[in-house]
């Protein structure tokens, strides 16, 4: 977790520890991964374009970041003195490169499973709630939708 939580601001000036960047790599594999899979058994309505709109609508930066937010994980964050300063626990680039992170610390410790169980427990409610409004999420879309 220690890792995880470990900005790269904050490995450059200690030292001699390794950022949350290869666990926020293998995070955002497993976070993809688990949501679409979530999203292809809940929603066996929808077709396969609707199905990356509605795992964009909740794996993106900003959708992340709240779950980081509502999480609690921004004040645990090791940061470098000026990113700190710079209002960083606050950043939605860092909190969600930082859940990304906790993720893959979950999963290489408990496993698939609990990996699983986490992002299902953070993630059914908010794409049951994106499913509802799919035909509004993508307004780039919708233009060249309209556009065709």
């Amino acid at each position: 977790m220690r890792r995880a939580l470990a900005h790269r601001s904050w490995c450059a000036e200690v030292g001699g520890e390794e950022s949350n960047e290869r666990l926020e790599f293998l995070g955002d594999a497993v976070l993809g991964w688990i949501v679409a899979e979530l999203a292809y058994r809940q929603h066996a309505d929808l077709a396969e374009g609707k199905l990356t709109d509605l795992r964009k609508s909740v794996v993106n930066a900003t959708a992340l970041a709240d779950v980081a937010t509502e999480l609690g994980i921004g004040p645990f964050l090791l940061l470098g003195k000026g990113e700190a300063a710079a209002g960083g626990r606050a950043k939605p680039s860092i909190l969600s490169d930082a859940f990304e992170a906790v993720l893959g610390a979950v999963y290489l410790d408990g496993g698939a499973a609990a990996a699983a169980a986490l992002v299902e427990r953070l993630f059914v409610r908010r794409m049951a709630a994106a499913a509802q409004r799919l035909d509004r999420l993508d307004y780039k879309t919708v233009l060249q939708e309209l556009t065709a």
